[in-house]
């Protein structure tokens, strides 16, 4: 059967979905989305779809995909829709469909319990605090009987970054076919399942990962397939210029001191000063670390001649000499042991790659790549392409339509946000997509009756220092009325703090909860914030970064998302002035064509956390009078959804108090 004809049946009023009993309703958006993937997938080729929310792209892609019997290839940016993917939509579709298929979930190495490391960890006990070693035991237990060691199945595991280090591995620590638990390995059983199944449920990250191996031809992480379907594809560009880039990282200096120090002594037993040596490389890595956080201000620094900005030559060079230096020292005294233990031969070949790549940024940067230094809790010398542009070229037009024994080869990037203009190009331009078919789906809610758009006009500009108190003072007001229920998003952390701080003064008294993003883990603050409506429970969620997506909450927890300002990309990072230089060089305006599409795209994502359901009502205050006041502003607001606008203080009160009320049809109740 046409495949096309297929998935439209399945979509339809008398199809397996509504006779599945899960309260499946026919909604055109998707039905056009899953033909549209239909399509691609019989015939080849690259398709790009922006999905609003509430069209359940999900299943539009997964149907196609799993009527046509083809090997598919699912990527996601986040570990959680992996999951999602993996323990419920696809085994309840199959069920659905009445297919069986054989599918995989595979992720990346530090998701796996690593068992040689965890027993090495578990010997180390004198090196761990009490309430570490008590988290190791639990780790040790229930590595008894876990089939699959992804940590996820684990509550907790990430609140304990530490201790994850020492139980998983990375590929320069790992031992491989020699390490005495190699029949047990985790990661080997999921990467055998992944090159037998035919679907395979994957991410950006392990994808970006897996072109590294094939160019340098070390083997595939992932099977060769018919299709690749990449949801979340929004964050493509800027996770693969990760991946096709370079990196040292004062991280990977600590792991590998960590990793010295557990070499077993009967191995430097010929060198009486081995743990000296180490000391030393580890004392250089600090020296580093020390340097830069005394030379500069933390964050992004442009890296434009021989050295980043701001620093002393003779420092700067002399910081990374010595890091030099130690590597060499332990280097000659790991191969002057040629004992052939496969501990020693792994960690001989981490530090001869790590010297290779510190003395690559002794040399001038490489047309159309940008340099630059990253300073946080840890230091990290990067060098990246400007985007993938020219590398997904080389994939989906270069390397072929034709997948030799598999028919045509198909191409789908989703996501509910990926431009602010018809022809998607923000996405399009950086990912080398020109030529894919483009579709934009909207979302089937009903923003003009669901929700409302405030822009208070009288309010301080985003730059005065009056502003953060202003926003403050505006929620407040907001709290008073709603009893919680706000998502506030800041497009700074000094911001999400100083707002925070003012929100702490006023909201105690009044029986409200601030949360703050970063004084508990995401989960905890999501799980906390969606108990809100309660009586009594009212909550103010304060974020910044990741909570600007993936944060999902339908219902009455949330009914106010305050975005403090427009939120464009900080103009002195050394990615973003790199990608200007590049576009005024043409002859544009780097504001129009970078910084205005990047900041539509991060406001309507913000946006997007207000309304998640047909039944939500809200509305979403931006505290930046540019966006009625200036043409590119006024742009961004026609990029929204179709939200009825609140023009005056009053309105705004007044939409406050109905958002206390029963919910009615009558857009007058938001």
């Amino acid at each position: 059967m046409d495949l096309q004809l297929a998935v439209g049946q399945v979509f339809s009023a008398s199809g397996p979905l509504s006779r599945s009993g899960k309260g499946y309703v026919p909604r055109g958006g998707q039905i056009r989305m899953a033909v549209a993937v239909a399509g691609v997938m019989e015939h080849g080729g690259a398709l790009v779809v922006e999905a609003g929310t509430g069209i359940g792209k999900t299943f539009a892609y997964l149907v196609p995909a799993l009527l046509s019997r083809k090997r598919v290839l699912l990527s996601t940016a986040t570990k959680a829709l992996q999951d999602q993917l993996f323990d419920r939509d696809i085994p309840l579709l199959a069920a659905a469909l009445g297919i069986v298929t054989r599918v995989a979930l595979l992720k990346g190495r530090s998701s796996y319990l690593c068992r040689q490391r965890m027993e090495l960890a578990y010997q180390d006990a004198h090196a761990w605090t009490p309430a570490a070693l008590q988290h190791l035991a639990r780790i040790v237990e229930w590595a008894k009987d876990t089939p699959s060691g992804d940590l996820a199945d684990l509550a907790g595991f990430d609140e304990h970054p530490s201790i994850l280090d020492r139980v998983t591995s990375t590929r320069e620590n790992c031992l491989g076919p020699q390490c005495p638990k190699a029949l047990q390995c985790h990661v080997t059983a999921a990467r055998r399942a992944a090159m037998a199944c035919d679907v395979l449920v994957t991410n950006h990250h392990l994808y970006f990962s897996d072109w590294d191996r094939w160019e340098s031809s070390s083997g595939h992480l992932l099977p060769d397939v018919n299709c690749a379907i990449f949801d979340e594809a929004h964050q493509l560009n800027e996770i693969g210029v990760q991946f096709l880039g370079r990196q040292v990282d004062t991280l990977q200096l600590q792991s590998l001191c960590v990793d010295l120090h557990g070499l077993d002594s009967q191995w430097t037993l010929g060198c009486p000063d081995w743990n000296e040596r180490v000391v030393q490389l580890g004392a250089s890595a600090a020296s580093l670390w020390t340097l830069c956080h005394v030379t500069v201000d933390p964050g992004r620094r442009a890296w434009v001649g021989d050295i980043p900005a701001g620093f002393d030559e003779s420092a700067w060079k002399g910081a990374l000499m010595a890091i030099h230096i130690a590597l060499q020292h332990l280097d000659m005294v790991l191969r002057a042991l040629e004992c052939g233990a496969p501990e020693v031969a792994a960690l001989t070949a981490r530090i001869q790659s790590m010297a290779a790549e510190l003395d690559y940024f002794s040399h001038p940067l490489e047309p159309g790549a940008v340099r630059w230094l990253e300073i946080s809790s840890h230091i990290k010398l990067v060098q990246a392409p400007l985007d993938i542009a020219k590398s997904m070229r080389n994939r989906v037009t270069s390397a072929g339509v034709e997948s030799a024994g598999h028919g045509n080869r198909s191409w789908i990037f989703t996501s509910a946000t990926l431009g602010w203009d018809a022809g998607l190009s923000s996405f399009i331009e950086p990912c080398g997509l020109q030529g894919a078919q483009c579709l934009q789906v909207p979302s089937p809610f009903d923003y003009g009756v669901q929700a409302a758009l405030y822009v208070p006009c009288d309010f301080p500009h985003p730059q005065e220092a009056t502003h953060p108190a202003a926003v403050a003072e505006l929620a407040v007001q907001a709290a008073r009325v709603l009893g919680g229920r706000i998502l506030l998003l800041t497009t700074t952390l000094r911001a999400m703090r100083s707002i925070a701080h003012d929100l702490r003064g006023v909201c105690s008294a009044l029986g409200i909860e601030v949360l703050v993003q970063g004084e508990l883990p995401k989960r905890a603050l999501v799980n906390r914030f969606t108990q809100g409506h309660l009586p009594g429970n009212g909550c103010v969620l304060v974020a910044s970064a990741s909570f600007w997506e993936g944060f999902d909450v339908a219902g009455e927890a949330l009914q106010l998302v305050m975005i403090d300002r427009i939120p464009f990309l900080p103009p002195d990072d050394p990615l973003v002035q790199a990608r200007a230089s590049q576009i005024k060089a043409t002859g544009e305006n780097p504001f129009m064509r970078i910084h205005v599409p990047q900041a539509a795209l991060t406001l309507k994502q913000g946006a997007g956390r207000l309304i998640r359901s047909e039944t939500d009502r809200g509305i979403l205050v931006v505290c930046d009078a540019r966006l009625t006041q200036t043409g590119y502003g006024r742009k961004m607001i026609a990029a929204l959804p179709a939200m009825r606008r609140l023009e005056t203080v009053v309105q705004f009160k007044a939409a406050l108090e109905a958002l206390t009320k029963p919910s009615t049809t009558d857009p007058c109740s938001v």
